[in-house]
């Protein structure tokens, strides 16, 4: 439930604003504004709720956490009103709106808090009521910047509902220090409030974690599996070697080799291609082995990989719990969930995981030109279209390791489809190690000349994109 105007009004009498300073500026959600004052030598802060059900000005007494990357509205306040002087504090009427006035020398600046649930706002205006910047843009109601803010109609109040509106809640299940309305109703939002409560966002931790945690296990399950499947490779290869061994027994008709294992001294039996002869068969079992080499190597990084982000996300977990403070609660959990458009990336472009490899792709010629000045060593393999404009890729490299077929070709593919060749389907490309590419001179940014290059022919996989999640 929001304050009603008798509760706003009481809370405005506790604070006393007139005359106190703006020290700092603190908006750490997209609905709650934090102005930390300073009067007669005493510092307070003054949290702002515009979340629906939750509307309210008061002060707070804990500690408001800063929002890892600075917000509009906020950067306008710091820029405007920021070390001004609180000259004026009113609540107009029985209305729940609240104004206050800034000074700084001539300049003057009103503000109007609207605490109304479904339609609050902060707006910011000059003398004129020129509306200079506003919490929540909404063209509609002309809150906008360069609009007109009107205020709304002060009516008389009859005795009904004078009566009505002086009703002021006691809080008397809010245990506090001091006693003062403004604590009762900052530790009762605290406990209760629809958006910052912490029953209420200990509950949303608690479902977030739920289903990441067991989405990584069911994932985690499924690369051990695979993993166990690949534990008979040295039973591969000793198969090979059997073939070898007795490879004079093939007929060309029998779909089973039977022979005797030298290392067991027991007699066991093979199943081989009759069309093929001894060291094609016998290739199959050693092809099957390198595979499960090379796939064991990639899961345990996958592996390892996934039981680092469980741990990670069981600590998380584990300190929303014992946090007591819901804004710092919600701000952990808005970096839990916050929209991969959101998450502020290491580097401009595209970033693919695959198999323990990493590939990136630049989109325009600015996101390629800053991969490769930036992003990129001299071992990482590049790939791009011939012929056609579009992205450079990269294939990050690995100590020891050559690229795979199959992440040369996922490479390949991503070069292609963000190409102007992916009307076409198909395209060739060269690709070659980024200490062969040379920048070309008042060229175009992204221009490269590379050299030591080799040629792929791609046609456009459809499957493998999807696999990439394209």
């Amino acid at each position: 439930m929001s304050l009603n105007a008798a509760e706003i009004s009481l809370i405005l009498t506790e604070l006393n604003l007139k005359d106190a300073f703006i020290r700092q500026i603190i908006q750490n959600s997209f609905d709650t504004i934090c102005f930390n004052i300073f009067k007669n030598g005493m510092s307070k802060n003054i949290l702002i709720c515009l979340a629906a059900g939750s509307c309210r000005i008061h002060e707070t007494f804990s500690e408001v956490p800063k929002n890892e990357k600075p917000l509009r509205f906020m950067q306008f306040l710091k820029a405007h009103i920021k070390g001004c002087r609180i000259s004026e504090c009113e609540q107009i009427g029985l209305e729940r709106i609240v104004k206050i006035v800034f000074t700084r020398g001539d300049e003057k600046l009103l503000m109007f808090i609207r605490l109304w649930s479904g339609a609050a706002n902060i707006i910011v205006t000059d003398e004129s009521l020129k509306i200079l910047d506003v919490f929540f843009r909404r063209p509609k109601r002309n809150e906008i910047t360069g609009g007109t803010f009107i205020l709304p109609e002060i009516r008389e109040r009859n005795e009904n509902e004078k009566a009505k509106y002086s009703i002021v809640r006691n809080f008397d299940e809010v245990k506090t220090k001091n006693g003062t309305f403004n604590e009762k109703v900052d530790k009762w939002y605290a406990l209760h409030s629809q958006s910052l409560s912490l029953k209420v966002l200990r509950e949303q931790a608690q479902k977030h974690y739920d289903t990441q945690r067991s989405r990584m296990e069911n994932a985690l399950l499924k690369l051990e599996e695979k993993r166990n499947s690949f534990l008979f490779a040295e039973q591969w290869k000793h198969q090979g070697d059997l073939i070898l061994s007795f490879g004079h027994l093939i007929d060309n008709e029998k779909k089973i080799l039977e022979c005797t294992d030298y290392i067991t001294n027991s007699v066991i039996r093979i199943p081989i291609d009759p069309k093929k002869n001894t060291h094609e068969n016998a290739a199959i079992f050693y092809d099957k082995y390198k595979k499960a080499v090379s796939g064991l190597e990639e899961l345990e990084i996958d592996i390892s990989k996934l039981k680092s982000e469980i741990l990670n996300i069981d600590l998380i977990y584990e300190k929303i719990q014992k946090e007591e403070n819901p804004l710092r609660i919600e701000q952990m959990l808005r970096k839990q969930t916050k929209p991969k458009q959101q998450i502020i990336k290491k580097h401009p472009g595209l970033q693919y995981e695959i198999s323990g490899w990493t590939i990136l792709v630049g989109r325009t010629s600015t996101e390629n030109d800053e991969l490769l000045r930036h992003h990129t060593k001299g071992l990482d393999m590049w790939l791009h279209c011939r012929d056609f404009s579009g992205a450079f890729v990269f294939i990050k490299n690995r100590p020891g390791k050559t690229v795979p077929l199959d992440i040369l070709l996922d490479a390949a593919n991503l070069a292609v489809y963000f190409s102007k060749a992916r009307k076409n389907g198909k395209a060739n490309l060269f690709y070659t190690q980024v200490k062969h590419l040379r920048r070309a001179k008042n060229a175009s940014k992204g221009t490269v000349l590379p050299t030591n290059e080799k040629n792929i022919y791609i046609s456009l996989d459809k499957e493998r994109l999807r696999k990439l999640g394209i």
